[in-house]
């Protein structure tokens, strides 16, 4: 008797256990079936995965929110200061002052960086740019810092900014960060012969 009481006990606990493992898989299947669940949840995996590389999840659209680093260089062509690659006919233009300028609507910010010794630069948002996506960023670089010898904007032109290209997700100690590139920025002389001047 007391076998068949176990029996039944235990036979209806496993049905009670298969019918919640049902109710479970029938809401996940519908919670991945929402629109946008899917990255959510390949998001997730990716982060699981992550150990401060790039997270494999899919390239953000252009109105999705994030945390933001770029990075990009500035070159001086025509000009054989230290650091002058003969392939490229430049050199690198340390601390060059480089502005990303973010707006939506009435919203602003901006942030800066410098370029190092070897021309290159990366600029971080000290919080998360809630408001702002991709497509409300641009990247400048007012002047050279050798704005006597080097001070023409060849590339973007004067006063034109660069676009935000997606390189690779992140991650960073505060959370998930977006890097992107600005790509290069060159400035040239006047005057070739005026290189040595500053």
């Amino acid at each position: 008797m007391a076998r068949a009481l176990l029996g039944s006990s235990v036979r209806t606990g496993m049905a009670c256990l298969a019918r919640r493992l049902l109710t479970c898989i029938s809401l996940l299947l519908g919670t991945l079936s929402a629109p946008g669940s899917t990255a959510v949840a390949v998001a997730g995996i990716g982060q699981l995965r992550s150990r401060g590389t790039a997270i494999g999840v899919s390239r953000p659209q252009p109105d999705v929110n994030f945390t933001i680093g770029i990075v990009g260089a500035v070159w001086c062509k025509n000009c054989r200061y230290a650091g002058y690659l003969p392939s490229k006919n430049v050199a690198s233009l340390p601390n060059a002052a480089a502005l990303l300028r973010c707006r939506r609507g009435r919203q602003a910010m901006s942030a800066w960086g410098t370029t190092d010794a070897r021309g290159y630069f990366m600029i971080q948002t000290a919080e998360q740019a809630v408001p702002f996506a991709s497509k409300d960023c641009v990247v400048y670089v007012p002047r050279s810092p050798r704005r006597g010898a080097c001070g023409v904007a060849v590339l973007p032109r004067r006063n034109q900014g660069s676009p935000l290209r997606f390189r690779e997700y992140v991650t960073r100690p505060d959370g998930l960060q977006a890097l992107y590139t600005a790509g290069n920025f060159v400035f040239g002389p006047r005057d070739p012969a005026r290189c040595g001047l500053q």
